[in-house]
């Protein structure tokens, strides 16, 4: 026996010493009723214990009947002089219901039901033998069982904890690496991904996708795991209600979701409503507190690289006073100025640094008029109107900015120059300002 099993169960082991020492339950005697026994065991717990008759699993039942015969075996060992074991029928059976996802609680219901039954099994063995000093056996026979009853809970207790924590975090991994295989991209020929890809049900027909980009406007608590991972358990939780399925990850600096959900049930039914559409709503939910920012729906996941392209970017225009941003429904002006923005502030034309220079100079009066004049249609007198000025004072603006800049304002094509120019040097619309306002 391995040194670890002859220092383990020590309470067990002096409770069946002392049943050996007055040897008031002969082996022999138990023999003939431990069919019966194990039948009493196996109706106490389906009478007591519901969640063994509510399962769907086709194996519970006939694994039950088969661990009450391990256990009535088990004490026949041990009370024909057998040594106190390692209990690995016990481990392997804590094992086998972890993976099952089946009720721990359930198990120890089903352990303390078998205690009653195990114990009217010694003590009539014990009556039967024509055993001395009734009441003392009644008292060995009871501590038996019960140190024998706490050793075989605590074992399944450890044991399939550590099991779910394992397969928790085997899960864990399978979950991050379909995730950053959607979110990456991969290659169509790679077998093991489609493989892969295939069994989470990643690849079947009529599917939408889409990606949610959560981030919290304090974009800094994203830096505290248990404020991220908040996040996530609340979007998944809003989304948990409809039948939509979601992966959940982080990426950005954001809590990313890939949704789906079915297209349409076959070639013959209509449509569902867009995804993007559907889930907007719901995400509404998560408060002032955090941003959202959600792609177009896409057909398949070789397009989520994008998708999550576009919720980023839709993030980006998200504020307190629009915290759910569809990519959908920005308008093309303002995508043009987001992707342009980079580029015109790190090598501006001549004319867009001399106009920002004068701009600042007139207390931001310059573009603010070719603002005017835009919603005005190039009307001058109905700019004039928007800005409180003179007509004259609008079209001596106008014409400042041609001298400096060559482009004329009155000109759509020159108007349409200046306005972009100047937003995507930052003088006009920001990022995570309210896209219609401009």
């Amino acid at each position: 026996m391995p040194a670890y099993q002859q220092t383990e169960h020590g309470a067990l082991r002096r409770a069946l010493a002392q049943l050996a020492e007055i040897g008031i339950v002969p082996a022999a005697a138990l023999d003939q009723t431990m069919e019966n026994t194990h039948s009493m065991i196996h109706d106490a717990v389906l009478a007591e214990v519901q969640a063994f008759s509510n399962s769907g699993n086709p194996d519970v039942l006939p694994e039950l009947d088969r661990h009450g015969s391990d256990h009535v075996h088990e004490i026949r060992r041990l009370m024909g002089g057998g040594e106190v074991g390692g209990f690995e029928f016990v481990r392997a059976h804590a094992h086998r219901r972890a993976a099952q996802r089946f009720p721990l609680e359930a198990m120890l219901h089903a352990y303390r039901c078998g205690h009653r039954a195990l114990s009217h099994w010694l003590q009539d063995a014990a009556i039967a033998a024509g055993s001395t000093g009734l009441e003392n056996a009644k008292s060995a026979i009871s501590d038996f069982i019960v140190e024998y009853t706490n050793t075989v809970i605590s074992i399944t207790t450890s044991e399939y904890v550590d099991r779910i924590r394992a397969l928790a975090e085997a899960e864990s991994d399978h979950r991050s690496e379909l995730f950053n295989i959607l979110l990456n991209g991969y290659d169509e020929s790679d077998g093991r991904v489609a493989r892969l890809l295939k069994r989470a049900g990643y690849l079947e027909q009529r599917q939408a996708y889409c990606i949610a980009a959560v981030q919290p406007i304090n974009i800094s608590e994203m830096e505290n795991p248990a404020r991220a991972q908040r996040i996530a358990n609340a979007l998944t939780e809003t989304l948990a209600a409809a039948s939509i399925r979601m992966l959940v990850g982080t990426r950005n600096n954001a809590v990313v979701a890939v949704v789906s959900a079915r297209r349409r049930q076959s070639g013959w039914t209509a449509p569902q409503a867009n995804l993007a559409e559907r889930i907007r709503p719901m995400l509404l939910v998560l408060g002032p507190a955090v941003l959202v920012g959600i792609s177009a729906d896409h057909p398949s996941t070789s397009f989520l690289p994008k998708a999550l392209h576009e919720a980023t970017i839709a993030l980006d225009f998200a504020s307190v006073e629009s915290r759910v941003v569809q990519f959908s429904d920005l308008p093309i002006r303002a995508l043009l100025v987001h992707r342009g923005t980079e580029y015109i502030q790190s090598a501006p034309p001549n004319w867009v640094a001399a106009l920002i220079a004068a701009d600042a100079k007139a207390g931001g009066s310059l573009v603010q008029t070719l603002r005017a004049f835009a919603d005005a249609d190039m009307n001058m007198q109905k700019a004039a109107r928007i800005l409180g000025k003179h007509p004259n004072t609008v079209y001596t603006r106008i014409e400042r900015i041609r001298e400096m800049t060559a482009l004329d304002g009155q000109r759509y094509h020159d108007l349409t120059e200046l306005l972009l120019g100047a937003d995507c040097a930052g003088t006009g619309y920001r990022q995570g300002e309210s896209p219609e306002k401009h």
